[in-house]
């Protein structure tokens, strides 16, 4: 179910809103250094409906928490087949205790596979420095996982 419009007003925070905007621009400068292989540099590339929706849902899952957003543990993963890959792991504030734990899994657009396969292989580089961009797909997946409780986990697939 969908909630109005004023309803989502009511539930949102307009520190949560600006903390959510320098968290996204950390994912993305997290993603841009993401060690994925042995030697390469790559960047990985949010699109802008990507960082759009994981904004909406990072702030939906935070309005329940007491400490909102600044409660929050983020984890940032990248999918590829049945693999998934650790890129960086970030305390939203880190002068809070954390409430919770949320885990966001990003994948590769499957289109580019086939061309980026041998990234997250751990064989030798073409060369040193060697760098190119790859574009994740809009779908991902949080994982939301509370530390002040014993609730199961709330797994959100978009």
């Amino acid at each position: 179910d969908q909630a109005s419009l004023p309803d989502l007003d009511l539930l949102h925070d307009p520190e949560d809103e600006l903390l959510c905007a320098n968290l996204l621009d950390l994912v993305q400068a997290t993603l841009g250094k993401a060690p994925l292989g042995s030697q390469r540099c790559s960047r990985l590339l949010m699109p802008a409906q990507l960082v759009a929706q994981v904004r909406t849902e990072l702030l939906r899952l935070a309005c329940s928490e007491p400490c909102g957003l600044r409660g929050a543990l983020l984890d940032l993963c990248v999918e590829h087949g049945k693999a998934c890959h650790d890129v960086g792991h970030i305390a939203v504030d880190p002068a809070v205790v954390p409430t919770f734990q949320l885990t966001l899994v990003l994948r590769l657009d499957s289109r580019l596979w086939p061309k980026i396969q041998g990234l997250f292989a751990s064989g030798p580089a073409f060369t040193p420095g060697f760098s190119q961009s790859l574009k994740l797909s809009t779908g991902f997946r949080v994982i939301k996982k509370k530390l002040y409780s014993s609730e199961q986990l709330l797994i959100e697939e978009c």
